[in-house]
């Protein structure tokens, strides 16, 4: 397990990088690392479908976009659909050479996949960010492969950094019960935002009204996690009082069959639909 992120494994950034893949993940992650210190100048961007944001931040921080001619990659990062990988492949191919580290985002695709794809290196760290990066408070698993030097391993948790929490794995397996929890996890929060709003509008309160309280509540919540110290079961119970309106509402979302029995239930779909993306 790596330590925590310092401002001094931050200095680990990349001297160069190449991202495969600017969308909504990519383009989030693009952002972190260029407002995390790297260079703007020495970062290239290889996407066929280029939208507007993504046109507008290249030039406005000067990264190349699309150059006709790249070098090999000190560091690659891939952050295209999984599926996709097979196909990209043997165009990536020339972009790597014995002392690239590859850093793959791609749901399901393992260490040993992407060996295959990329035998050009020995050095792979396969990750799982969320969407959270975006605004710089993601959560990421990672695990690297035994040919990662040490200070490879600090450019990737540098670069990872940026973006948020990084939790480090020894096993491979746990990447994706990570994707299942953290990858995944924002869309269960997201919805538990607009189920908690439509249940209000249900129970009498204007649409935007219920909309915003909802919005509120869940971020305030998830706010008040972070900062305190206390589990979050402990929250919870200090939430609840004994035959409250709290109470009341836990004992429907908490029984068989409940919320957390659908969660259970969530997260190893999302898992098992991980692994079969390694196929």
């Amino acid at each position: 397990m790596s330590p925590p992120v310092t401002s001094v494994s931050r200095n680990a950034l990349p001297a160069s990088l190449t991202l495969v893949g600017a969308g909504k993940m990519g383009g989030a992650l693009l952002r972190g690392w260029l407002d995390g210190g790297l260079n703007p100048a020495a970062t290239t961007v290889i996407d066929p479908q280029v939208g507007p944001d993504l046109a507008a931040l290249c030039a406005e921080r000067g990264v190349a976009l699309n150059p006709t001619k790249s070098s090999v990659a000190k560091t690659l990062v891939v952050a295209i659909k999984p599926q996709g990988l097979e196909a990209a492949a043997p165009s990536l191919a020339p972009l790597v050479g014995p002392d690239t580290l590859v850093l793959s985002i791609l749901a399901g695709k393992t260490l040993a996949n992407l060996a295959e794809r990329f035998p050009g290196t020995h050095a792979f760290v396969r990750t799982m960010p969320n969407l959270p990066a975006s605004i710089g408070r993601g959560a990421t698993g990672a695990v690297a492969s035994a040919a990662v030097t040490p200070a490879q391993h600090a450019t990737a948790d540098a670069l990872l950094a940026c973006s948020g929490l990084v939790e480090w794995v020894e096993d491979e397996k746990l990447i994706d019960a990570v994707t299942a929890v953290s990858g995944s996890g924002p869309a269960y929060a997201f919805l538990l935002a607009e189920a908690l709003a439509e249940a209000g509008t249900r129970a009498g309160l204007p649409t935007e009204m219920a909309a915003r309280l909802a919005r509120a509540t869940v971020a305030g919540a998830g706010a008040l996690l972070e900062a305190s110290p206390v589990e979050a079961g402990q929250l919870r119970r200090d939430v609840t009082s004994p035959g409250g309106t709290t109470a009341a509402a836990l004992a429907v979302l908490m029984r068989e069959g409940g919320l957390p029995d659908l969660l259970t239930e969530a997260v190893e779909a999302a898992r098992r639909r991980a692994g079969e993306l390694a196929g």
